[in-house]
């Protein structure tokens, strides 16, 4: 489905966002990425449907390089790609429905988007949409006058009304309570289910990791340094992918008081089970 080639990427002032990244992601898996901030995690999701450019390397999509692709070609190609951001990213005055019909621009004349000309097939496809995120009923408000759970799920259902074959999410629970965490989790988890669509995730918490994934990315540095399931990503590989011990802020859930490393870093980083490099 997706394959990562030899990819690398350098930043203009010279830092090295990617290192030499070979991985295949399979069709219809719910993989999670996970890795400190800075670690190339964005720079990875990101480049799948070139909101950054590779320095080297290439990223073939379906059997098609989306690296070389261009003009048609790469439109086609990013029309299959659905994208959460962890700012939403709507347009807060215009309607629910709007927003989720703008995930249908890419099927459309831009004249015809522009003047907001979208047959009944595509608002059939957005209400359906809205549906299955549960805020059907918000079809006709503000996206300002919903909760940031609520606005989350309409980026959610925008990318479905694109009828991806790929949703990339990046940090799509960092700005939200832990109860409406699990509510957008569970979304998109059932999505992935229900759908098949593959779902490539950035996330901060190692236990919603753990919890939804069906494949854990570990980064670090730029580098692929732990690539298994969850069952194989104990708290020691963790701390390998972090380089240090795993802190109070980067578990959702409950834990038991005292100070703010809850886990210890393993004594041979370099041999922890689960697939570590």
């Amino acid at each position: 489905m997706i394959e990562f080639q030899n990819v690398s990427k350098v930043y203009p002032n010279g830092t090295r966002g990617l290192n030499q990244i070979n991985l295949t992601i399979n069709e219809g898996e719910l993989v999670v990425i996970v890795g400190l901030s800075g670690a190339g995690k964005s720079t990875l999701l990101r480049s799948i449907n070139r909101l950054h450019d590779i320095s080297e390397g290439n990223i073939v999509i379906n059997g098609q390089s989306i690296t070389t692709a261009s003009g048609s070609g790469l439109r086609r190609i990013r029309r299959g790609i659905g994208m959460i951001f962890q700012s939403f990213n709507l347009v807060k005055r215009s309607t629910v429905l709007r927003n989720v019909l703008s995930g249908r621009v890419g099927h459309h004349s831009t004249l015809r988007t522009v003047l907001g000309l979208f047959p009944a097939e595509d608002t059939a496809l957005a209400m359906d949409a809205l549906e299955r995120v549960n805020i059907r009923d918000k079809a006709y408000s503000r996206a300002d006058q919903l909760s940031g759970g609520q606005q989350q799920r309409v980026s959610i259902a925008r990318a479905l009304a694109q009828q991806p074959q790929i949703i990339l999410a990046d940090e799509p629970v960092a700005s939200l309570d832990p109860l409406t965490t699990r509510q957008v989790m569970d979304d998109l988890q059932r999505i992935n289910r229900e759908l098949k669509i593959t779902t490539i995730i950035n996330l901060h918490f190692i236990d919603l990791a753990r919890e939804y994934a069906t494949r854990i990315i570990g980064l670090r540095a730029g580098e692929v340094v732990f690539d298994g399931t969850p069952a194989e990503a104990t708290d020691d590989v963790f701390a390998h992918i972090y380089g240090r011990a795993i802190h109070r802020d980067e578990v959702l859930g409950d834990h038991p008081p005292g100070d703010d490393v809850i886990s210890v870093i393993p004594s041979k980083p370099g041999v922890a089970a689960g697939g570590v490099q």
